[in-house]
């Protein structure tokens, strides 16, 4: 068997689990949000992908907002995000999230430092709330090295199929690395918590990272008729400090 059909084997199997715990979250009336985070060329729209591939459109959606409007940007910070979380019976992507004022926004100098320490101080609160309400949250920070996202930003510019992912913002990706390291440690360190904790994904490996992906997130809600799936926790795992220094995020 060659690695594409290992590969293509090995998703079908955890997509099937998939389903069965999206008819658990319809059948309960569970709320469950993801929130996809990560440097850009990550993988993220690769994942989500691949998640919601079988997956009833009726009950999942994909929430990727555009910058803020005028109004928008008046208004609480959070509250744009509000009325995109999930209903009863309804799983919710987030491709970004709130989590840009910690990223982009904190390394492109779009907030005030202000905003900034204000976000920092408050999402932990919000979170709670939402898991409180009884909403399931699950954050996945998605990582790549330097040379990496170099060869992925690049192969963006080349492929005419891809020209919808280019952005400003990503033309100053590898200038920023850097900063965006710093952020990147700042806001994990700062927004982990019991109620919303991060797992970090060693994504330079685009395959390895979505099977790693789609396998942990299985384990997350416990649904009828769970098949064992083993999760590569060289490639996924729960945040702690270690994982700045231990090689599971790019410095």
């Amino acid at each position: 068997m060659s690695k594409q059909q290992s590969y293509e084997k090995r998703l079908l199997h955890l997509q099937i689990e998939l389903v069965k715990l999206q008819r658990h979250v319809i059948s309960g009336g569970h709320r469950v949000l993801i929130i996809l985070e990560g440097r850009d060329g990550a993988g993220k729209d690769g994942t989500i992908k691949r998640i919601t591939e079988h997956l009833s459109p009726r009950d999942i959606r994909v929430v990727a907002l555009p910058k803020p409007s005028d109004v928008e940007t008046t208004q609480w910070y959070f509250q744009r995000y509000v009325s995109h979380l999930p209903a009863a019976g309804e799983i919710v992507i987030f491709n970004r999230s709130w989590y840009n004022r910690a990223g982009v926004e904190k390394v492109m100098g779009f907030c005030t430092d202000s905003e900034y320490h204000e976000f920092m101080r408050t999402v932990p609160v919000f979170e709670a709330m939402l898991a409180e309400a009884g909403i399931h949250i699950v954050k996945y920070y998605l990582d790549i090295d330097r040379k990496e996202q170099k060869k992925r930003l690049e192969a963006r510019r080349d492929d005419p199929l891809k020209q919808w992912k280019i952005s400003p913002i990503d033309q100053k990706a590898l200038k920023h690395f850097d900063d965006y390291t710093k952020a990147r440690n700042a806001m994990l360190l700062g927004t982990d918590s019991a109620a919303a904790p991060w797992l970090v994904v060693r994504a330079n490996n685009k395959k390895v990272a979505r099977l790693a992906i789609i396998a942990d997130l299985i384990t997350r809600i416990d649904y009828k008729d769970a098949s064992p799936h083993d999760v590569d926790r060289q490639v996924v795992c729960r945040f702690d400090e270690t994982c700045l220094s231990n090689g599971m995020l790019a410095g």
